[in-house]
């Protein structure tokens, strides 16, 4: 399962629709693209995408994505497609800073720090009041948070929150983005 959680102070309102594409990178649904393939054909479809999903520009994952077609196109239309009505989304990461893509490239976000807490349901549904198996619950969480990983360069959350536009990764200096808009 591949979720996109960002809080909303860290990402705001005009990059919402940005963010929501991110959903799919990484291996983005590879599932999506190989089980369309024969078994003996996948290992190398797989190699391909991820050509695809870790490409240092947009550039070379245009290439990745072509080599993929190439290879797979007469033969399996099917996962060609679901490739190229992906795209957008798994190339969205290009966008945001460079040091970001490992962030948001990650899978289960949302799930991870709760599994410690999920590991303790039980011992917590025995307690006789909801505040004190709420306070284990928390404590809990605090104790999984010291192993949080903290972002790379959050200096640059500050210029993905003002909205400055990156490609590749890397900002887009103050006269290009006047001409580009």
């Amino acid at each position: 399962m591949t979720t996109s959680f960002r809080p909303a102070r860290l990402y705001p309102a005009q990059h919402r629709a940005r963010r929501s594409n991110v959903t799919k990178v990484g291996c983005p649904r590879s599932g999506g693209h190989i089980h369309r393939l024969p078994k003996r054909e996948q290992a190398e479809a797989k190699t391909l995408l991820r050509a695809v999903a870790y490409a240092p520009s947009r550039a070379e994952a245009v290439e990745a994505r072509d080599a993929f077609g190439a290879r797979y196109g007469a033969a399996q239309p099917d996962a060609v497609a679901v490739l190229e009505g992906d795209w957008e989304r798994m190339v969205a990461f290009h966008d945001f800073p460079e040091p970001h893509w490992r962030h948001l490239r990650t899978t289960n976000i949302v799930e991870s720090p709760f599994a410690s807490v999920r590991l303790r349901t039980t011992a917590a549904k025995r307690f006789q009041r909801v505040d004190n198996a709420t306070a284990l619950i928390w404590r809990l969480l605090l104790v999984a948070e010291k192993r949080f990983r903290k972002l790379n360069a959050p200096e640059l959350l500050r210029d993905v929150y003002e909205g400055k536009r990156f490609e590749d990764g890397k900002p887009v200096p103050e006269g290009r983005r006047r001409i580009a808009a």
